[in-house]
C-alpha cells in the first residue's frame, strides 16, 4: 500500500524525469493550486526580505555591538593575552643590532609578528563562528537578513577590538626589539599588522 503523499512524490518525480522539465518548474506547476503550499507573503519585496539592506545592516551591527559590550571580560583577556605574548616576544628578541645575527633575529621576530596576529584572530573567529552558526543558519533560512549584511555588521562591530589588539602588540614589541626608529616606520608596521589581523 502506497500512501497518497508517496504517490504524489512519485508522480512529480516521474513528471520531471519523463518530460525533462526542471525540478523548480515542475514543483511550481504541481503546487500552483495547492492551498497548503506556501505562497509569497505580503510585504516581501522581490528579493524575498521584509527589510531593506540598510535596515538589516543596522540591526545586525547593533546586535553585534551589544554582544561585544556584553562580554567586557573577553576584551580584557584578549588584550592581556596580547600584552603578555608581545612582552615575551619582545624579551626574546630584545635590543637587536643591525649585524648578520641581528638581521636574522629581526627576520624571525617579524615572522612571529605575522603568525601571532594571524592565528590569534583565527582562533577567536573560530569560537565566534561555532557559537553563532546555528543562530545564523536559522535566521538566514527565515530570510531575516542577507549574508553580506551579517558579515559587514559583525566585522564592523568587532573592528575596535581588531584594531586595539595589533596596536597593543606592535606598541610593546616594536621598541623592545629595536626595529627601525621613527614614527612613520612604526605606523607602517602598525598598519601592516592591523591588516594581517583583520
Amino acid at each position: 500500500a502506497v500512501s497518497p503523499i508517496a504517490r504524489d512524490i512519485i508522480e512529480t518525480a516521474s513528471l520531471v524525469n519523463g518530460a525533462g522539465v526542471g525540478i523548480e518548474l515542475a514543483r511550481a506547476k504541481h503546487h500552483a493550486n495547492d492551498p497548503y503550499f506556501l505562497q509569497p507573503m505580503d510585504g516581501v519585496d522581490s528579493t524575498g526580505y521584509r527589510a531593506s539592506w540598510w535596515t538589516q545592516f543596522y540591526c545586525i551591527l547593533w546586535r553585534s555591538w551589544l554582544s561585544v559590550l556584553k562580554d567586557p571580560m573577553l576584551v580584557k583577556v584578549r588584550l592581556l593575552q596580547t600584552a603578555m605574548v608581545a612582552s615575551l616576544i619582545g624579551s626574546i628578541y630584545f635590543g637587536q643590532v643591525l649585524d648578520q645575527d641581528g638581521v636574522m633575529n629581526i627576520n624571525g621576530s617579524l615572522f612571529l609578528f605575522l603568525t601571532n596576529m594571524t592565528f590569534q584572530n583565527v582562533f577567536a573567529v573560530i569560537n565566534v563562528f561555532s557559537a553563532e552558526l546555528p543562530v545564523f543558519l536559522r535566521e538566514k533560512r527565515s530570510r531575516l537578513y542577507r549574508v553580506d549584511t551579517y558579515f559587514l555588521g559583525k566585522t564592523i562591530a568587532e573592528l575596535p577590538l581588531f584594531i586595539a589588539v595589533p596596536f597593543v602588540f606592535t606598541s610593546i614589541t616594536y621598541p623592545m626589539i629595536g626595529l627601525k626608529a621613527g614614527v612613520s616606520h612604526y605606523l607602517t608596521t602598525l598598519f601592516i599588522v592591523t591588516l594581517v589581523a583583520n
